[in-house]
């Protein structure tokens, strides 16, 4: 999840929280502040406190508490008041866990009734199968989502990245859980869930994922989160579910595991034109520019896109590689299909295929852009998000290097020329900017935008060539420092981000763990 930091080396994003996947942090984008629910004393328990006196202090407690802000580190959550959370089944900052297991046991009978919302709200369940729902989402999420701390970026999913994301196997619609305006009804909230098999230690449980807790910015005061989070659980509970996990940029009760986003410039120019990263001290722009430069192809031998074909390698290689680690989905075929699959504009996966046939590794990243606001040229800027990158045999530092050459290029498509002999001409392909050319049918030449990249004689009887468009590259590659990632951040040149991303476990209880031994990516 790229919840815990927007994708700008130097910037923090606000997030939003969710009791689930808090995509984010808090500060004013901070939907789920526990500092909107607040609990007071019922009147017939404390007939000596009139009821406006009453809601005289709630008021002034809410006050009180938005001006405390979210808690980014320890410290400033042990200071923290968390009336929401302090509710919910998840353990408390100070508490020493050892052991294993539910915090609540499973609910027998579970509330039928949908959750009261503030007067003028009402709950819709959302089809995205529906093309005008679809782009009502979208336009909440790009207008009131996720931005770094001085509003200068924005999450920019894109619809068919939210049918990717929201409708895995196993989905179910009354998870997609909307709030409109009653009177005009504009969707103005929203919370979902998908479910998944997550591995905790030794514990395989059937769980979900939470995402997207969004509310409009404008009714940030109408403590409409905490009942978005409640709902969402009622929902899930009602299927036999009652654990989750969820990340979230700030620091809640409590974290199993914090992670750390790690920004590689693939495009220096235009991260520092719109104040994404900045110069070092004594760098030029120019410097800047030959210090991240990449080569111009790819070194692993049998690296391709991965087809339908390789499902069932792609899934036996994921989860046997992921048993090492503490947090880590159990994926299916029909799962690995769903999330590795490449789709344009959203996820890309290579695998690397030996000489004898055997996928051996593979590397995963999605896409997710980000709106740049106030800038006079730019507009958008395409960050590639590492997802799982699984090795056995090819070096992780050298498949990661590969990953950022293929974000920076980005493949345009895959030639495959088959029984090329000495007297066969092949002729000229041509994409926008690339030429691949055979000359009497053994003599490759392949250029881009008139750069010669390969030149040489085959006398293979199948040539396979990558061809490598420039123009569509990618600005920025983020990483987390997750499972085995921190071997390669520094030597390929990542720089540590300044935003945190906790992970977190809803009614379940264990010792937490390190960056390292997490082996779970959400979007």
């Amino acid at each position: 999840s790229p919840g815990g930091d927007l994708g700008a080396k130097k910037k923090k994003k606000k997030q939003k929280r969710k009791k689930e996947k808090p995509n984010s942090g808090g500060t004013k984008s901070d939907s789920a502040s526990d500092s909107q629910e607040i609990k007071i004393q019922p009147p017939s328990k404390n007939p000596t406190i009139p009821m406006q006196k009453l809601q005289d202090i709630q008021r002034a407690m809410e006050l009180l508490s938005a001006c405390q802000g979210p808690a980014r580190n320890i410290d400033e959550a042990a200071k923290h008041r968390y009336q929401f959370w302090d509710t919910q089944p998840v353990p408390k900052l100070n508490e020493v866990i050892t052991s294993h297991g539910a915090i609540e046991a499973d609910k027998e009978n579970v509330r039928q009734e949908p959750y009261s919302l503030p007067q003028g709200f009402m709950w819709d369940t959302l089809d995205l199968g529906n093309a005008e729902v679809l782009r009502e989402l979208y336009t909440l999420l790009n207008e009131n989502y996720v931005e770094d701390d001085d509003n200068m970026f924005r999450f920019d999913y894109s619809p068919e990245f939210l049918l990717w994301a929201l409708r895995p196997p196993g989905w179910l619609l009354q998870w997609h859980c909307g709030v409109r305006v009653s009177s005009n009804k504009k969707l103005v909230g929203f919370i979902s869930a998908i479910p998944a098999n997550i591995r905790i230690y030794d514990s395989v449980k059937k769980m979900v994922e939470i995402n997207f807790l969004c509310v409009h910015k404008k009714l940030r005061s109408k403590r409409v989160a905490p009942v978005l989070i409640r709902e969402i659980t009622r929902r899930v509970n009602l299927e036999g579910i009652f654990q989750a996990v969820y990340t979230a940029g700030v620091v809640l009760p409590k974290p199993v595991a914090t992670c750390r986003y790690w920004h590689r410039s693939l495009n220096p120019r235009k991260l520092v034109e719109v104040k994404f990263s900045h110069l070092s001290r004594n760098m030029t722009l120019q410097r800047t520019m030959k210090l991240y430069r990449l080569p111009d192809v790819t070194k692993t031998s049998g690296l391709r896109p991965m087809e339908p074909r390789d499902i069932k390698a792609v899934q036996e290689l994921t989860n046997s590689y992921l048993k090492q680690f503490h947090l880590a989905p159990v994926m299916d075929e029909e799962e690995v299909a769903h999330w590795f699959l490449p789709q344009e504009h959203i996820i890309d996966t290579f695998v690397v295929e030996n000489s004898s046939g055997k996928l051996t590794d593979f590397l995963s990243f999605y896409t997710l852009p980000s709106t740049v606001m106030h800038h006079p040229a730019h507009k958008s800027l395409k960050a590639a998000y590492s997802f799982y990158n699984i090795h056995t045999e090819t070096p992780l530092l050298d498949l990661m290097n590969d990953a950022l050459i293929i974000a920076k290029l980005v493949r345009d498509s895959l030639l495959a020329v088959p029984s090329v002999s000495p007297n066969m001409y092949i002729g000229v392909y041509q994409t926008p900017h690339i030429f691949f050319h055979t000359v009497g049918g053994y003599f490759l030449l392949l250029t881009v935008k008139g750069r010669i990249l390969i030149r040489g004689f085959f006398f293979l009887t199948l040539v396979a060539i990558f061809i490598i468009n420039s123009v569509k590259g990618f600005d920025v590659f983020n990483a987390l420092d997750l499972m085995e990632n921190k071997t390669f951040l520094e030597k390929l040149k990542f720089g540590i981000g300044d935003g945190n991303l906790q992970y977190y476990l809803y009614n379940w209880r264990c010792p937490g763990t390190e960056s390292e031994k997490v082996g779970l990516v959400l979007q």
